[in-house]
């Protein structure tokens, strides 16, 4: 997988995570909450991934 195709699925999972946090917020769910936390800190962690792979593609 390139590190652009990571950066993107990184992106995306910051943004379900971002709506599933506001979501649990706004309704009370803690639980809802808690993972939209754990999905925003995976879409970043996937964005690095991806940084990291076009680094060292990089001559």
């Amino acid at each position: 997988m390139s590190g652009t195709k990571d950066k993107v699925k990184g992106v995306a999972n910051e943004a379900v995570g971002n709506i599933k946090q506001g979501v649990g917020k706004v309704t009370g769910n803690d639980e809802l909450q808690a993972k939209g936390v754990v999905q925003e800190k995976k879409g970043e962690a996937q964005q690095v991934k991806g940084d990291v792979k076009d680094a060292v593609k990089k001559p």
